[in-house]
């Protein structure tokens, strides 16, 4: 089914990029890259002699899109590079309309940019999020008159483009941010031929009332018409879910400056879009003036929504319990530079979790993944940079404008979008010596009025800043229930006390951080420690990891178990809340961080559901179990080989299923049905206590849903030896293939009994002809990390030749370990 899936998710692609894409080409191969800046535009297309000093500075061949700060982000010894960047290819220009323009149309990149075609500069940009075009149509006809044009170049177009993601305090987002500022073309990059008279956007608005009886269609255009072209002739046809023409209009116009209405028109009936069932209509268009023709098409849908004040969301007309997450763009390897195949993975992962929601942070991201969320049936709150630091002065302010005007007029078509979001923790000071709410208060205003101005039918939205809630349609406090604050089960009572202050409530960023692979066999010990009713609202310094009150998120032990429990309580809760719209969790994966060094893995927020290489944890299973309808069953522990504990000791088994029930057999033998019961926690009743030896236990679950069965099973084992204090430290190789070595190391107190709670970090070295896979952000990827149940495994490329692996830790030895 996924397979099928996925080609319909390519072809959906291949179709919102219609807008160009008859004659638009991605730039990917063929491009240099040097990681410092030039002494001027000259030291990148000046002849060069082998050996000469002119080869400095020495161009990398890379493809695009990259980010500067691919590894450097969660290298745990050196802050991520924030500076300029340059890049460089030739390309070969031809373009085949008459008097067209051509175009170099980026996706994104990061954070300012200078463009040239050989020494002239043809654009500059700033924003690290938003798309634009450079127009290179004349720099190129006025290069190509010049000797070196077939001499030097032999008949290509030297393109040269410096990207810069160097602070700047006037500049959004602010370097306080919990994620980096990204630096690079880290999307993609397209050469577009457009002939004289083309389409720069289109508006394309579909409505229909909250029974889905009527439904209203509206397009309108802005041209691209530098020729000042007089007459035209329009083409539009509307196709339905179902591939039918459901209307034709072919008409003379007279080309327009500005926005003009195209078309205006009743649907009856319409097939609606929902989450369920995310139909979309085609509007295919075609413009022909002087014998040349510019063709686009655009997917819509027909959807109703509201955040009924003081009460829940509703699409069409019924019900919703939005039920969400959370998207940085950064991958393990990449960081943002992530590829279309990486994007669909990702969006396909949070729909089989059960997404229906998501929010965007914090910025505007790729158009792919606005389409896949229009192809799968994932609702959107999309949002500008503006997040901390407080308020610029008038070159920020045009930007934050600029940003948003970018993001809504870019995004304006998808159906997926529900909310514009205008900011995140704006209440949260540090890069000006001034900080005034009635300014920041005046800026919400412009930036809310300026929204709706160009999207009446979209709510805004802010996340955490009090003293503007009364300013936006939705308002998103801090609840971060049993992390930064107070307990877990206070989340209720915290939420309604929360939602009893606004009119529409929507509660974006809950949860915790986990250390993928760390268990624990008392997660919630932590709690003893913090005053109950204390509330569970965020406040300045809960962050950090010193000082302040007791929260888990300080004193708690950072395992996949802890935050099974309190998902699992969120999850349970949200079902009886029948005013609540929904929620969204932070976030669904880990992603790296400049303010988070001592983590377990450093530089790296571990809140994902799954890890920054797309790797599960087990809280992706709890999600399931609450927010999907195809069967499902998963035991708790795939990631934790050793348990522990007395001889003879109880130990609770769970199993997360959206089974009826669930049969569990240890060893072969039967512990009994269990049926589920989502409001029974932990585990929705699906629980058993099971008397443990020391030894292997093998533990199959059989679970039913209707006339469905589906089965889970793993092994672990039982440890009764009590440890003491870590003294030493092991390295093995516990596994090889395809030339990738996985290496593990334990720790052992003194009389070589592994401590199952050492939380060591430890630092991984190579010397040898081998490569650590290191810098990855991840538990297995990083060549320093936190023992996890004392142990960490990292990995190698053997070059099939000899390495020496070392891994040393404060008050321990360093041990050695040849690999062959």
């Amino acid at each position: 089914m996924f397979k099928k899936i996925k080609l319909l998710f390519l072809f959906l692609i291949a179709v919102s990029q219609g807008l160009q894409a008859q004659n638009s080409k991605r730039l990917i191969t063929g491009w240099e890259f040097v990681k410092q800046d030039l002494g001027g535009i000259w030291e990148a297309v000046r002849p060069v002699g082998k050996g000469n000093p002119e080869e400095l500075p020495f161009w990398q061949k890379i493809n695009l899109p990259h980010c500067f700060n691919a590894t450097d982000a969660t290298n745990p010894d050196v802050h991520y590079y924030q500076g300029p960047g340059w890049y460089r290819t030739n390309l070969e220009i031809e373009n085949p309309y008459n008097n067209g323009r051509t175009l170099l149309h980026f996706e994104g990149a990061g954070q300012k940019t200078d463009v040239y075609i050989y020494t002239t500069k043809v654009a500059t940009h700033v924003g690290g999020y938003d798309e634009w075009t450079a127009d290179i149509t004349d720099a190129v006809a006025a290069f190509k008159k010049l000797p070196v044009y077939k001499t030097q170049f032999k008949g290509k177009i030297p393109v040269i483009i410096r990207s810069d993601n160097s602070r700047d305090l006037e500049m959004m987002p602010s370097s306080l941010s919990d994620f980096n500022v990204y630096g690079g073309i880290y999307r993609y990059l397209n050469l577009v031929y457009n002939p004289p008279l083309a389409v720069d956007k289109i508006f394309a608005s579909a409505s229909v009332d909250a029974k889905g009886s009527l439904g209203k269609l509206s397009i309108k255009a802005r041209l691209l018409n530098p020729d000042q072209l007089k007459t035209a002739t329009l083409k539009i046809n509307v196709v339905d879910p179902s591939g039918k023409n459901v209307l034709s209009i072919d008409k003379s116009i007279n080309t327009f400056q500005g926005d003009s209405l195209l078309l205006e028109t009743s649907v009856k009936s319409p097939k609606l879009w929902s989450t369920e069932l995310p139909q979309q209509y085609e509007v295919k268009l075609s413009l022909s003036a002087n014998g040349q023709t510019y063709q686009l098409s655009q997917k819509i849908g027909f959807r109703h929504f509201e955040f009924v004040k003081k009460g829940p969301f509703t699409l069409n007309g019924k019900r919703l319990l939005l039920r969400g997450t959370h998207r940085h763009e950064d991958h393990a390897g990449v960081a943002a530079a992530m590829t279309e195949e990486m994007m669909i993975t990702e969006m396909k992962m949070m729909k089989e979790m059960g997404v229906n929601f998501i929010r965007l942070g914090h910025y505007q991201q790729s158009r792919i993944i606005l389409d896949l969320c229009d192809s799968l049936g994932i609702l959107v709150w999309e949002e500008i940079p503006w997040c901390r630091g407080g308020l610029g002065g008038a070159v920020y302010q045009a930007q934050g404008k600029r940003m948003l005007t970018n993001m809504i007029e870019q995004h304006y078509n998808h159906p997926s979008i529900i909310i514009w979001g205008l900011g995140n923790e704006n209440d949260w000071p540090g890069d000006f010596n001034e900080f005034d709410k009635e300014k920041i208060r005046t800026y919400m205003k412009e930036l809310n009025n300026l929204s709706h101005q160009l999207d009446p039918s979209r709510s805004t939205a802010i996340r955490r800043c009090d003293f503007c809630r009364d300013i936006v349609d939705v308002y998103s406090p801090s609840i971060w229930a049993g992390w930064y604050r107070g307990n877990y089960t206070e989340y209720k009572s915290v939420s309604q006390s929360e939602f009893d202050k606004s009119d529409r409530f929507l509660h974006v960023e809950w949860g915790g951080d986990s250390h993928a692979r760390r268990h624990s066999e008392n997660p919630d010990n932590a709690l003893l420690k913090i005053k109950q009713g204390g509330g569970a609202d965020e406040r300045a310094g809960d962050a950090s990891l010193y000082g302040g009150g007791a929260r888990v998120s300080k004193d708690g032990d950072w395992s996949e178990s802890y935050i099974a429990n309190l998902i699992d309580w969120h999850l349970k809760e949200q079902e009886t809340m029948p005013w609540l719209t929904g929620t969204a969790y932070w976030p669904f994966k880990d992603f790296s961080t400049p303010i988070r060094p001592e983590n377990p893995v450093p530089y790296v927020n571990q809140k994902g559901v799954i890890e920054r290489d797309f790797t599960k944890k087990e809280s992706f299973y709890i999600f399931q179990s609450y927010w999907t309808n195809t069967p499902m069953v998963h035991i708790y522990g795939h990631s934790w080989p050793v348990r522990w504990g007395a001889e003879g000791e109880e130990k609770m088994v769970k199993v997360y299923s959206n089974c009826d029930e669930a049969e569990l057999f240890v060893n072969g033998k039967s512990f009994g049905v269990k049926k589920r019961n989502s409001q029974d926690f932990p585990a929705a009743g699906l629980r058993w206590t099971i008397p443990m030896q020391k030894g292997t236990y093998h533990f199959k679950v059989v679970a039913k849903k209707g006339k469905v069965t589906v089965t889970d099973e793993i092994t672990q084992e039982y440890q009764t030896d009590k440890w003491g204090k870590p003294t030493q430290l092991t390295l093995n190789k516990i596994n090889e293939a395809n030339g990738i070595a996985t290496i593990e190391v334990k720790a052992y107190d003194a009389n070589k009994i592994l401590c199952l709670d050492a939380a060591n970090e430890v630092s991984f070295n190579l010397i040898g002809d081998g490569e650590l896979i290191k810098d990855q952000g991840t538990s297995t990827g990083s060549s320093k990390v936190q023992l996890y149940n004392g142990r960490a495994i990292i990995r190698l490329k053997t070059n099939q030749k000899k390495s020496i692996v070392s891994v040393g830790t404060k008050d321990m030895q360093t041990v050695f370990l040849n690999i062959e």
